[in-house]
């Protein structure tokens, strides 16, 4: 986590961000959690750091995160949405707990393919993607939660 940390903080310094200790409260939560967090639970961890945290700078921070490649914005089923680390799956692959949020890389086999046969169909150029699915993960099962 120190690594991912330090990483994200040389980031925004190289991209010319100042690093406030709002900011690196933020980063601190985000870099610790390998669940998808909503704003508010970003805010409620990264208040323990920084008690008088704003959700604002939040959100602020957190679309600079967005903005910088380091996280994804995720929609959930109920059409809230969520933040996922980037290194979690660098291509946008990921499997959510529908429950506690976990959020795992998957594989994607065959979509390059299909990618590029949805260019020639559409004419479209394909910059990007995110595949999301959503299901219980093994510990959500055992407890007998059905989401």
């Amino acid at each position: 986590m120190e690594d991912l940390f330090e990483g994200w903080r040389q980031r925004l310094r190289g991209a010319g961000y100042r690093l406030t200790r709002p900011r690196e409260a933020v980063l601190e939560a985000m870099a610790e959690s390998d669940a998808a967090l909503t704003a508010a639970e970003v805010h409620r961890r990264a208040r323990q750091r920084y008690p008088s945290l704003g959700l604002v700078t939040v959100y602020r921070t957190l679309d600079l995160l967005v903005g910088l490649g380091l996280v994804h914005r995720l929609p959930t089923e109920a059409g809230d949405l969520v933040y996922a680390r980037a290194d979690l799956s660098p291509h946008g692959h990921l499997l959510v707990c529908r429950v506690c949020r976990r959020a795992v890389e998957v594989p994607c086999w065959g979509l390059e393919e299909e990618t590029r046969a949805l260019e020639e169909q559409t004419g479209f150029t394909i910059q990007g993607h995110w595949l999301e699915l959503f299901g219980l993960c093994p510990a959500c099962q055992g407890e007998g939660e059905e989401g």
